[in-house]
């Protein structure tokens, strides 16, 4: 029985029973009970005290864990209708998330939020227990709830056009799908886009300027795989959304599907299992740049494997194969044949599939270009020794410790609009380790940066508070006379 489609409502009262727990469980620890950030106006608007982008499951995480600390005046920002935020409905293409069904993150460790207690008030204990991992379209169903029953302000169908600085506070820019531009100003931006978001989708130049845009499509496009049906299929890429869209592909029948990759072997040690400890989870920032350089080049070298259930899906075709140390050298149409050279000989494909991952880049973000050429990269404040140099790594943005850029010169006129933006997609990893674009480092991800943006706010509106207190004079002892009997 396929328990992830027959909801039981039946099951201790079902998701009306534990929305219920929800809201109690929030009501008993919900401690101070104030708001604390004095408000501010600019234009005559009140001013956000924290923007974030991306509706997905960093941003929502992030908006509950400053909820959570009484910092209410936030709003979410997505440029997808409401559901199609992040990647599990659109462009992922596995069966089921990668991570272990017990791994925790959004729920920042209250039960009734996590995973499990969403899923077994619907299919029941049993189902969990016999789940192996959680299904892509459950995960995003999850999300769903979890930004519903936390009323969570998101504002959907907004495209971010960028930011500057104005009078120290940061001016955004959003487009809605009527083609009107709208204009919010927030004192902290977070940037939660996920694993493109200091960067691009990464389609190699002698593909690109090769083949016609129709007959090439990188794995986070959207590909109408109906129409490959009975097609040879060409798939660069060794990572696990490769194999993910192989499968996919034969799955919708396609005629053969090969799957090229350089490496003279395809990649089996998940170095994401070795990270799931408290210890690197929490405390990996703190380790100085040489330990910190020395983590990611093995993890980077390590890159994530296709799951064996992935696998799998593949291996059951019989017009699946693939080729180990073949990368593309190049390509080119021969009449309506798409040829492939590669050191293991001359390929022909009727659509190419490029699995090649992304390039961090933050000139090519609108999030991001309108300051990128001041931000410290890690090639900016790290040298490697001889022998670990890396490319990749060097172009990562260095970050402070509360995931916010960093000025290349500490004399930058942009650097304090640079304090104020904190970027919580995947490219924080090399200076913070697994954060907001991974389930599995997420708790810790949200915790630390929404530490920091409380704190940072809270300082800059030091002498406001203690004017506050100056000028408190609410009496807690009201009488000097004996109590009434």
């Amino acid at each position: 029985m396929d328990t992830t489609t027959q909801p039981n409502a039946g099951t201790a009262g079902g998701l009306a029973a534990l929305n219920a727990a929800v809201r109690r469980d929030l009501e008993i620890i919900r401690y101070p009970r104030k708001e604390w950030v004095p408000p501010m106006e600019r234009d005559g608007q009140r001013v956000l005290d924290v923007a974030i982008i991306g509706g997905g499951q960093g941003g929502l995480a992030t908006a509950f864990a400053l909820k959570r600390n009484n910092i209410t005046n936030v709003r979410i920002f997505d440029r997808a209708a409401k559901g199609g935020e992040g990647p599990w409905v659109t462009f992922a293409r596995m069966i089921t998330l990668r991570t272990p069904k017990y791994v925790t993150g959004p729920d920042l460790g209250v039960p009734s939020l996590t995973p499990r207690s969403w899923y077994e008030a619907q299919y029941g204990a049993e189902a969990w227990e016999k789940l192996d991992k959680i299904p892509r379209g459950q995960w995003q169903a999850y999300l769903d709830w979890y930004r519903d029953i936390l009323k969570l302000p998101v504002a959907n169908d907004h495209d971010f056009q960028g930011v500057t600085w104005e009078g120290g506070l940061l001016r955004l820019t959003f487009r809605r799908p009527d083609g009107s531009t709208h204009v919010h100003y927030a004192r902290k931006l977070v940037l939660a886009t996920g694993i493109e978001g200091c960067g691009s989708w990464h389609v190699p130049d002698f593909i690109r300027d090769a083949l016609p845009r129709a007959r090439y499509a990188h794995t986070s496009e959207n590909i109408d795989f109906a129409a490959l049906k009975g097609k040879r299929i060409g798939v660069l890429g060794a990572g696990a959304s490769a194999f993910d869209n192989a499968a996919t592909a034969l799955e919708d029948g396609a005629g053969s599907v090969t799957l090229c990759l350089r490496r003279k072997e395809i990649p089996s040690i998940n170095p994401y299992r070795w990270m799931e400890n408290t210890g690197f989870l929490a405390y990996y920032p703190a380790l100085s740049d040489e330990l910190r350089w020395g983590f990611m080049r093995r993890i980077f070298e390590l890159n994530q494997p296709p799951p064996q259930d992935t696998f799998w899906r593949c291996r059951r075709h019989a017009n699946f194969s693939f080729r180990t140390g073949c990368p593309w050298t190049g390509v080119r149409m021969d009449g309506d044949e798409i040829v492939v050279d590669s050191p293991t000989g001359e390929m022909r494909f009727d659509f190419v599939i490029i699995g090649t991952g992304f390039t961090t880049d933050l000139s090519r973000r609108a999030e991001t270009k309108s300051f990128a050429s001041s931000v410290a990269l890690w090639g900016d404040r790290y040298t490697a020794p001889a022998g670990s140099e890396s490319a990749v790594l060097e172009s990562y943005p260095y970050l402070g410790e509360n995931y916010q850029f960093l000025p290349r010169r500490a004399d930058d006129p942009l650097a304090p609009m640079l304090a104020n933006i904190h970027n919580f997609t995947f490219s924080a990893t090399p200076s913070m380790g697994l954060s907001g674009a991974s389930i599995s480092g997420m708790r810790f991800g949200v915790e630390r940066l929404a530490h920091g943006l409380g704190r940072d706010l809270y300082v800059a509106d030091g002498r406001q508070h203690l004017e506050s207190l100056l000028a408190y004079d609410v009496p807690e002892l009201v009488s000097l006379d004996p109590p009434v009997a």
